[in-house]
């Protein structure tokens, strides 16, 4: 088991952290040679990607006011990082002194980031989803919604490069994105009417909570100052009129919030980097073809490459018929989108 855990560890220093945060690729690469803080990471809950979920509690405890030198190693907490020697003396220092409250973190939280910038990858697939839609409202539907933020994607503005701009350009949350490849990305002149958004999570956080908010707060990286304003600014915009957040497995629960679509609108399904069993996997498909052969919907999911890629994917039925296609590759946190489709 803990030789798995220090192999975890050394992949995700390796695939996830690699030139996106030195201090979790330094932290992780060190955690994983070492013995008791492994044993350490090993209370985290099964199925959880432990490296970020052991991380995130550290970091949650310093933003909380945890007094500790380690703080002058994040960025966020000081300003810029003060120390430059090497910081896994202090971490691991930090981790024996406050082993106790990391345990009950981690063996209680999950990871269930709400990157908020990850809208940007969704906002040209809404143009696909638009257009089958062709003018009705839709009822968004996503699965492992967390706080439910990205549910407002229309709220928010989007500059991709240098010069193409949608969306409330007034907005408090301004996404940047760059675009990859030769293919033109599709881009509404307008947003689409939405009836409802609904969120789907075994914990949905609440975004007037304090601490739901720091727990968001503390799952991102430390030198990602621009994803935790984003963040924060993006809380402000769900706080003004909260989603609905339901309780529950995302599959399990689908068909009775499937069942309360009005007619006049399209149901369209969101999935992002949530992990489900083979055998929910399945029955989500099912679920999705039972309910097409009667009525539209849509769905926009993910589909990860291993490294910090993933696929866009599209899925419709439009009067029966079944359309399914990768549309983009895009990196995981929304820095940039290679759109693929050019139909």
């Amino acid at each position: 088991m803990q030789e798995e855990l220090s192999q975890i560890f050394e992949r995700s220093a390796n695939e996830e952290f690699h030139n996106s945060s030195p201090l979790y690729e330094h932290l992780s690469l060190a955690i994983a040679k070492d013995p008791e803080n492994v044993s350490l990471a090993a209370h985290c809950r099964k199925g959880e990607r432990a490296p970020n979920l052991f991380l995130a509690a550290v970091h949650l405890l310093l933003l909380n006011g945890t007094r500790h030198p380690l703080s002058l190693y994040y960025q966020g907490l000081s300003g810029s990082c003060a120390a430059t020697d090497d910081p896994y003396p202090t971490f691991r220092a930090f981790c024996v002194e406050h082993s106790e409250q990391i345990r009950g973190l981690i063996s209680v939280r999950i990871v269930q980031t709400n990157e908020v910038s990850r809208c940007a990858c969704l906002v040209p697939a809404f143009v696909l989803v638009s257009r089958g839609a062709k003018g009705r409202p839709l009822h968004l539907v996503e699965i492992g919604a967390s706080a439910g933020l990205n549910l407002f994607w229309d709220n928010y503005s989007y500059r991709y490069g240098e010069t193409l701009q949608c969306g409330d350009i007034d907005s408090p949350v301004q996404i940047k994105c760059t675009m990859k490849g030769k293919v033109v990305l599709p881009l509404p002149e307008t947003f689409p009417e939405i009836s409802a958004r609904v969120g789907i999570d075994v914990n949905p956080l609440d975004v007037s909570d304090r601490e739901h908010a720091l727990w968001l707060r503390a799952l991102v990286w430390p030198e990602h100052s621009e994803r935790a304003e984003v963040l924060r600014q993006a809380l402000q915009v769900a706080r003004q009129n909260p989603p609905t957040l339901i309780r529950g497995d995302g599959v399990e629960s689908l068909p009775a919030v499937i069942e309360a679509v009005p007619k006049d609108s399209v149901l369209c399904i969101i999935r992002m980097f949530t992990p489900i069993a083979p055998i929910s996997r399945d029955r989500l498909s099912s679920l999705i073809s039972s309910y097409g052969a009667k009525r539209d919907v849509f769905m926009i999911s993910s589909r990860s490459h291993g490294r910090d890629e993933s696929e866009l994917l599209f899925r419709s039925f439009v009067n029966g018929i079944k359309t399914e296609k990768c549309v983009a590759y895009f990196q995981n946190h929304g820095a940039w989108i290679e759109w693929l489709d050019a139909g």
